[in-house]
C-alpha cells in the first residue's frame, strides 16, 4: 500500500512539473512578445540624396516606430565604435530615412535600423555592406535652353550647393567648334553666345561634383534656330536714299540759316544814288541798326571840309 502511495506520488509530480513547463513559456510569450528586428536595409542615392529602407514590421493594429544611428570611420576607429543617432530619423513611423546630413565625408558609413512599440524594443539590423557617397548616382541636369532676342541663354536644375555643371554649345553645322562653359549654380539663367540670325544653335550639360570628384552623362542635346532678320532689299534701298538726303540737305539748311541770321542781325546800309559821292575815294561807313541815326551817311577829305567851312 505504501509503495502504490508512492508511485502515484511520482506520477503526479510529473505531470504537475510537466504541466509547470509547458505552461510557463506560454505565458511568458502572451506577457512579453518579442518584436522582430526591421529586414532587407538597402542605401538609395541619387545626386549626393542617400535614402536608408528596410522592410516595415507589422503589428496588427499597432503602429512601430523606428530609430536609425550611423558609424563614420573615425567612430569606428577611435572612439570604441559609438554609434550617433541619425538627426532626422529618431522614432520615425516611415520604414525609410533621409541619412543626406550625417553622410559628410566620402567614408564607409555603417548603418543600423531597430523598431520600438510601447516599451518593446527589437535586434538592431546592420547593413551588409558599409555605404560610400560616391557610389551616388549622378544624373544629367534638367536644363531649359531661351532665345532672348539674339542671346543664347541656359538655365539648369538647381541640385545643390554641391553641384557644378558642364555646359557645352555649338552652332550646328559642318566642321563647327564646340565651346565649354563652367556654371557654378544652377537655378540662375546663364547668357552662353551671341547668335546669328538664321543660324541653329545646340546645348548639353552635365553635373559635376567636386566633393567626390564624378561627372555625370551630358543630356540630350537641343536645339533652337535664330529666325533671319534681314533687311528687305526696297527697305534697304530707301534707307541708303535717305542717308543721302540727310547729308545733302541737313548742310544746305545749316548754310542758309547762317545766311539768314547774318542779314537778320547785321544788315549791310546802302545808301540812294544821290547821295554816293563818286569822286571821293573815301567809303561809306557800316554801322549797326541802332547807331544808323548816329552815324554820319559820308565821309568827306579834309580838303572839302575846310572849303565848306570857309564859305
Amino acid at each position: 500500500m505504501q509503495t502504490f502511495t508512492m508511485v502515484l506520488q511520482e506520477i503526479w509530480t510529473s505531470l504537475f512539473m510537466w504541466f509547470f513547463y509547458a505552461l510557463i513559456p506560454c505565458l511568458l510569450t502572451d506577457e512579453v512578445a518579442i518584436l522582430p528586428a526591421p529586414q532587407n536595409l538597402s542605401v538609395l542615392s541619387t545626386n549626393m540624396k542617400h535614402l536608408l529602407m528596410w522592410s516595415p514590421v507589422t503589428m496588427p493594429g499597432e503602429t512601430v516606430y523606428y530609430s536609425v544611428e550611423y558609424q563614420g570611420e573615425y567612430e569606428s576607429l577611435y572612439t570604441s565604435h559609438i554609434w550617433i543617432p541619425s538627426s532626422w530619423c529618431s522614432l520615425t513611423e516611415g520604414p525609410e530615412c533621409d541619412v543626406t546630413d550625417d553622410i559628410t565625408a566620402t567614408v564607409p558609413y555603417n548603418l543600423r535600423v531597430r523598431a520600438t512599440l510601447g516599451s518593446q524594443t527589437s535586434a538592431w539590423s546592420i547593413l551588409k555592406h558599409p555605404f560610400n557617397r560616391n557610389s551616388t548616382i549622378l544624373t544629367p541636369p534638367g536644363m531649359e535652353i531661351t532665345k532672348d532676342g539674339f542671346h543664347l541663354v541656359i538655365e539648369l536644375e538647381d541640385l545643390g550647393p554641391q553641384f557644378e555643371f558642364l555646359v557645352a554649345y555649338w552652332r550646328r553645322e559642318p566642321g563647327a567648334e564646340e565651346h565649354v562653359k563652367m556654371v557654378r549654380s544652377g537655378g540662375i539663367p546663364v547668357h552662353l553666345e551671341t547668335m546669328e540670325p538664321g543660324a541653329a544653335y545646340c546645348v548639353k550639360a552635365q553635373t559635376f561634383v567636386k566633393a567626390i570628384g564624378r561627372y555625370s552623362a551630358f543630356s540630350q542635346t537641343e536645339c533652337v534656330e535664330v529666325q533671319g532678320e534681314a533687311i528687305p532689299l526696297v527697305l534697304a534701298l530707301f534707307a541708303f536714299v535717305g542717308f543721302m538726303l540727310i547729308l545733302v540737305v541737313v548742310p544746305l539748311f545749316v548754310w542758309k540759316m547762317g545766311r539768314l541770321l547774318q542779314y537778320s542781325c547785321c544788315p549791310v546800309v546802302v545808301l540812294p544814288d544821290t547821295l554816293k559821292i563818286t569822286n571821293s575815294p573815301q567809303k561809306l561807313i557800316s554801322c549797326r541798326r541802332e547807331e544808323v541815326d548816329a552815324c554820319a551817311t559820308a565821309v568827306m577829305s579834309p580838303e572839302e571840309l575846310l572849303r565848306a567851312w570857309i564859305s
